[in-house]
């Protein structure tokens, strides 16, 4: 870092961005958020400058560098709106956060290395697996953010900020009595959800945190369920991974605590395959580790089928190898590729079962029509890393 840091957004990434910063010593200088007056009165954000837009001088937008801590809306059109208001030096916070990976474990701003030969033709298989068109258009574009750094966008295939995990297909399918597996519960926001969609009315959940202050929270979010649900929730402190064992974990670090060898203390390690769980219903979040999960929950995802939602944007498994592996490995399986933010992030797989596939989508079986389907000529500059769209 050669200049003073400015961050621009303080919600949740803003938030989360302060924190990381904190911890690899990177001093924020100031904080820009249109609701700056209000967010002044928080403490959170005590001893930090915080301006409104309107209120940063010439001499702050070119003597700085400007980290957009905003992902629920596209970074190009906010960064030219920036640098036509006079900010010159402009970068993703997550592209900041990669250059620190031997401090933190964060990856969400990983750059995708040139594609081999075998990349090329996974990646043209892998967006032959989707049951739709849509899943087609978000993999485009996350290919695209991730090689390219290039943001594309089909007018057919919104990005949907607000329902990751539960898109309306799986809304669709879910039903009451579910038998739920939350790996990587964090503090319990997907399961609220969960909860909210089947109005509670579920046959048990097995919740698994290893980050204990995460779990605390777990804990007191639950608290105030009647007693009788209450006790069909499990919450244990295991990782999942694909064996048993330990793991070095770096804990403390919010949602973003995982598995790391830059952790400083160690967890348990469970495969779901060893738990003899009879699960209708698997979420994974697990800053990176989906795929070594996946692989460990083979025997269990055969014989009881359930539903399965599992993000994919921490690493490059992301790119083909896990929709390649459930391609492979969950016959009978529609496979579903959403993105829930921008910037290459909340990209989320969705397989859902052929018994359990909602009547909707059976009848579009061929999957939705884009307004314009992807040139191939794009589907190149992907796979080639031009820099340039033909």
């Amino acid at each position: 870092m050669d200049k003073p840091l400015v961050l621009y957004g303080a919600g949740s990434l803003g938030r989360m961005a302060r924190e990381y910063l904190n911890h690899v010593g990177i001093p924020v200088h100031l904080v820009v958020d249109m609701n700056a007056r209000q967010l002044s009165q928080d403490a959170y954000w005590a001893g930090i400058p915080l301006l409104r837009p309107d209120e940063i001088t010439p001499d702050q937008q070119q003597g700085t560098l400007l980290a957009l801590c905003i992902v629920t809306a596209p970074y190009a059109p906010m960064a030219n709106e920036l640098a036509s208001a006079g900010w010159k030096d402009i970068v993703p916070f997550y592209d900041i956060a990669e250059h620190y990976r031997d401090r933190h474990p964060l990856s969400n701003g990983w750059f995708a290395a040139p594609f081999s030969k075998q990349d090329e033709g996974a990646i043209a298989s892998a967006l032959e697996c989707w049951s739709d068109d849509v899943s087609r258009a978000h993999h485009l574009q996350f290919l695209a953010w991730r090689r390219l750094r290039q943001e594309w966008s089909f007018p057919d295939a919104r990005i949907d900020t607000s329902n990751r995990f539960f898109i309306p297909e799986m809304l669709a399918a879910l039903g009451q009595n579910e038998r739920f597996l939350d790996a990587g519960s964090y503090v319990g926001q997907v399961i609220k959800t969960f909860l909210l969609h089947t109005e509670k009315q579920f046959e048990h959940i097995w919740a698994f945190e290893p980050d204990a202050g995460s779990r605390a929270k777990l804990q007191s979010l639950l608290s105030d369920m009647e007693e009788t649900r209450r006790q069909e929730i499990e919450i244990l402190p295991w990782a999942i991974t694909e064996t048993e064992g330990e793991r070095p974990f770096f804990s403390d670090l919010g949602y973003a605590s995982q598995c790391s060898d830059l952790g400083g203390e160690l967890v348990p390690c469970r495969a779901i395959d060893t738990l003899n769980l009879a699960p209708t219903f698997i979420k994974l979040h697990l800053e990176g580790m989906e795929l070594p999960a996946l692989r460990g929950a083979i025997r269990t995802l055969r014989q009881h089928r359930p539903l399965l939602t599992a993000t994919i944007y921490h690493n490059d498994d992301g790119l083909w190898r896990t929709p390649r592996w459930l391609q492979n490995n969950l016959p009978g399986y529609a496979l579903l590729f959403r993105l829930h933010s921008w910037c290459g992030t909340g990209a989320t797989i969705y397989a859902l079962p052929e018994e359990r596939w909602p009547a909707s989508m059976v009848a579009t079986e061929t999957g939705l029509t884009l307004a314009g389907d992807p040139d191939p000529c794009m589907i190149a500059a992907i796979l080639r890393g031009h820099d340039e769209l033909p």
